[in-house]
């Protein structure tokens, strides 16, 4: 005849199940955006930048300002002024080209060769900021924030 010990709580189990999540979730999302702007940055190009390369050659007729605007507002919480500006640098860097008489942009071929070594850096960026973390690990953890942005009103899923 085996016994089983009661479950006994883990007190760091204890301890982290009592930390307030708006602090943890708020110090990950500045630390972890911080490491991405500064991998960036040393390629010579802004996050805003690089949401607008992806999404503009993804569309196969290109986009609009306003088409970007409705993509991209929800990630920038400088709004507008900071799309346009990223917009306007990559037509300045001849990254995009536009607009063109319907207001379109699309990607040069110098745009995707940009995007292609950003794509490098990010591959990397993923991998230190997932380093000794699992995927099952890492999917509990995007499913527990999900979860949390569903309960507290918000969308909690990400669109592709």
């Amino acid at each position: 005849m085996t016994t089983t010990k009661p479950d006994i709580p883990n007190p760091d189990t204890a301890n982290l199940a009592g930390q307030p999540i708006g602090y943890w979730s708020w110090v990950a999302n500045k630390a972890v955006i911080r490491h991405i702007r500064a991998a960036m940055a040393q390629v010579d190009i802004t996050q805003p930048q690089w949401w607008i390369l992806n999404r503009v050659e993804a569309a196969t007729d290109g986009l609009t300002r306003q088409e970007l605007h409705g993509l991209l507002a929800t990630f920038l919480d400088e709004g507008r002024d900071s799309i346009d500006l990223a917009l306007d640098s990559l037509v300045a860097r001849a990254w995009v080209t536009g607009p063109d008489d319907a207001g379109r942009f699309r990607l040069t071929d110098a745009g995707r060769a940009a995007k292609e070594r950003t794509k490098e850096v990010v591959v990397r960026v993923r991998g230190e900021i997932h380093d000794g973390i699992g995927d099952e690990e890492y999917a509990t953890v995007v499913r527990v924030l999900q979860r949390m942005v569903e309960n507290t009103g918000g969308i909690g899923a990400l669109s592709s």
